[in-house]
């Protein structure tokens, strides 16, 4: 299942060279360990996960009692994304080109055991892509985003935040 295209994939590669890039998922740490504690959960899918930063901050907070599978197209030495009980995906969705959200919504429902956290921007970013475009190449307001992720997730928590929201879901089980 194709999730980025090549061109888009050495745009990504560029941006991930500069210092500051990939640095969001910093903040939701609090908010990640919490989720972890109060839901007995001990694997993480960093889905999109850059330069590893949300389990850097993790470490720094002090939590370390969990099993961390990082993934990212641009990092291929971490391999392909893993079933966890909470997958991340922390300022990733604005970045996938349109054309590719579906099947990246499909792959982390699929690796999804329990939980998926998302943090979604909904309005445009400072950075800028090397052909003039915004990095949040897919900017849309938080009912589209809902939408897709309804048919995947049950929400649990959907909480405003600055620029876009944060969703806690629970993947759907089958009912027969």
């Amino acid at each position: 299942m194709k999730t980025i295209s090549e061109k888009y994939l050495t745009e990504q590669k560029r941006l991930h060279e500069l210092y500051n890039y990939g640095t969001a998922s910093i903040s939701h740490a609090p908010n990640i360990i919490e989720i972890l504690k109060n839901n007995n959960l001990k694997s993480i899918c960093d889905y999109g996960a850059g330069k590893m930063n949300l389990k850097k901050a993790m470490h720094e907070k002090g939590y370390k009692n969990f099993e961390y599978f990082p993934y990212d197209p641009v990092f291929p030495e971490y391999g392909k994304p893993s079933m966890s009980e909470l997958v991340c995906c922390i300022d990733v969705m604005e970045h996938i080109e349109e054309e590719f959200v579906e099947n990246v919504l499909n792959e982390i429902r699929d690796i999804t055991i329990n939980l998926a956290y998302f943090s979604i921007a909904t309005t445009p970013a400072k950075k800028i892509l090397s052909d003039g475009r915004n990095v949040h190449i897919t900017l849309k307001p938080e009912r589209w985003w809902l939408i897709k992720l309804c048919s995947r997730f049950d929400i649990k928590v959907l909480q405003q935040a600055k620029g876009g929201f944060i969703v806690i879901c629970k993947k759907i089980e089958q009912y027969f």
